[in-house]
């Protein structure tokens, strides 16, 4: 038999390296994603021992940017941007415009041309999404004005790199310094034109046909009841239009995914979608990341240790510095500002995909792209470290906001109130279950607790006047924030037993007499769950089977 499969070797050896280097560095209380990039540099060319093939490695990180800025569109929030619109978008684009320059100036200095600085500039002025969220997600901050501002920030900042991949093409004769006259100017902007035509029939397209097609598709298979065949819909249609939008449109992979994920954000099946395909959209996005660590030659840091300094100094203060100053100058305070700028201090996908299309394009030299690469891992490597100093920081003072009537805990990790409930029912999770029980008790007047993470459900709660604490049930002081020690009974309506374990152990171990009730979709979830200390645990296929049984006559209801 044949075992050489380079395909097959570069996934299965990437994923395991990953996995590895990934647990490492969240051992470390870093994240894994430094992890993830250690692990294509293992692989890559400029490290002995086993050499991945980059042509395979480089088609894997295409699908697995495809499902990136899928989940980006997925999670876009017109609403959250607009919330903080007065300060993000200015913010976000004076602190891109600062970086950019700080990067042009440094270019400059190596000796490159514009094109090239620009390209790099642009690398190093925005966030990664997946540190920055995680970041505030730990210090249970998303909910608060500081986790909006830095989340709006986000986006716009996303929304200039999307629109900053589709125009880089069409410029890159301009930043080559080929318009040497009128007439080359001219032939230069007609490129422009036609690609900005092709962005705006496409745009048409997806906000005239696909936001029609697109939800009744997954209406229509979520109502067969298939749930592979919903995960294959979600994943034929961010591929499909990916694809679709290279082919017919001439616009990125990019561009295609983030617009399949933004009309599908509108639909009330987003989160369903989102969680049926994060598996899969994880290990491609370790499969990017790995690709991108495939294209690091250690070597920088003997051979460029000047320029790898200035860079980092540009991610880790200049973006941060130039945030703190845009944010105090706005009015907000010091804790505020101080979030934010460490929030930003860090680059990440956008970054890399961009320092690769600068390369492909020969804007960027080869070594401006190492020098992205290197300063992104260090960042993130950095990124907790600006975070613990910021809460010991502001662990000991009692700052108050002072201007804009803006109220606001100066401490990121202020633990949560306690509920003033008693005999009531805490329910974590409101989705197709979950919400099915908060309707019943609710209209059976009980008082009713939810530990819910998902943004639009949390709103709409709210608006009906239930009591809701948003994040993750089996997070520290969660439970304790909904008073289960005086509550009735607790409800786990999650379809994950796994971290209903989690819940459940928590949950026992505040209480030894509170009724627990859990949810399973199989036998060993229902010892996983009762081993925790649930009191009963329902299988749904059970009391599925029971019901038809018990319509049919067969046996007593």
């Amino acid at each position: 038999m044949n075992h050489n499969t380079p395909l097959i070797s570069t996934v299965v050896v990437g994923l395991v390296l990953a996995f590895v280097l990934g647990a490492v560095a969240q051992r470390f209380r870093v994240s894994p994603l430094v992890g993830y990039l250690l692990a294509g540099v293992l692989m890559g060319p400029f490290t002995p021992g086993y050499v991945a093939d980059q042509n395979i490695a480089n088609e894997l990180a295409e699908i697995g940017i495809i499902l990136l800025m899928f989940g980006v569109g997925l999670h876009f929030s017109l609403k959250d941007l607009l919330s903080v619109r007065a300060i993000a978008i200015p913010g976000a684009t004076v602190q891109i415009a600062v970086a950019t320059l700080l990067g042009m100036a440094l270019a400059w200095l190596l000796g490159w041309p514009l094109g090239g600085g620009l390209v790099f500039g642009l690398a190093l002025s925005v966030a990664s999404t997946v540190v920055l969220l995680r970041a505030l997600q730990e210090r249970r901050l998303i909910d608060t004005e500081r986790g909006r501002i830095a989340v709006g920030w986000l986006i716009v900042e996303d929304l200039a790199m999307v629109l900053t991949l589709v125009l880089l093409p069409a410029l890159a004769g301009l930043l080559k310094g080929e318009a040497t006259n009128g007439a080359g100017l001219v032939a230069l902007a007609m490129p422009i034109l036609a690609t900005l035509g092709k962005v705006a029939a496409f745009v048409i397209f997806m906000l005239v046909v696909g936001r029609r097609v697109i939800p009744w598709i997954l209406h229509y298979v979520a109502h067969t009841g298939s749930r592979e065949l919903f995960r294959l819909a979600v994943f034929a249609i961010s591929l499909g239009v990916a694809f679709g939008a290279a082919v017919l449109f001439d616009v990125s992979f990019a561009l295609g995914a983030f617009f399949a994920g933004m009309i599908l954000s509108e639909s009330e099946l987003s989160q369903r979608a989102a969680n049926e395909t994060l598996p899969l959209r994880d290990a491609f996005a370790v499969l990017f990341f790995v690709s991108v660590g495939m294209l690091v030659d250690p070597a920088i840091l003997l051979n460029e240790p000047l320029p790898l300094l200035a860079t980092v100094l540009i991610i880790i203060l200049g973006k941060s510095v130039a945030a703190f100053a845009i944010v105090r100058l706005f009015g907000y305070p010091t804790s505020t500002a101080l979030t934010i700028s460490a929030s930003l201090a860090q680059i990440g996908e956008f970054s890399f995909i961009l320092a690769g299309l600068g390369v492909s394009l020969e804007l960027l030299p080869d070594r401006g792209r190492d020098l992205v690469l290197a300063g992104a891992i260090i960042s993130i490597m950095l990124n907790p470290l600006f975070f613990a100093m910021l809460d010991r920081m502001l662990a000991g003072t009692d700052e108050k906001p002072k201007l804009s009537g803006k109220k606001e805990a100066a401490v990121p990790r202020v633990p949560l109130p306690v509920s003033q409930l008693s005999n009531h029912v805490v329910l974590v999770g409101h989705g197709r279950v979950g919400s099915v029980v908060s309707k019943a008790l609710r209209e059976a007047n009980t008082p009713l607790l939810v530990i819910e993470d998902t943004p639009g459900a949390v709103e709409r709660l709210r608006q009906e006047g239930v009591e809701v604490i948003t994040g993750n049930a089996a997070a520290p002081d969660m439970l304790q924030a909904a008073n289960v020690g005086a509550a009735r009974g607790l409800l786990v309506a999650i379809p994950d037993a796994f971290e209903g374990g989690q819940i459940v152990a928590k949950a026992r171990a505040i209480s030894g007499a509170l009724p627990i009730i859990a949810r399973a979709h199989s036998e060993e979830e229902i010892a996983h769950l009762k081993h925790h200390g649930a009191n009963s645990v329902i299988m749904g296929e059970q009391e599925i089977a029971k019901a038809m049984l018990a319509q049919i006559g067969a046996v007593d209801a």
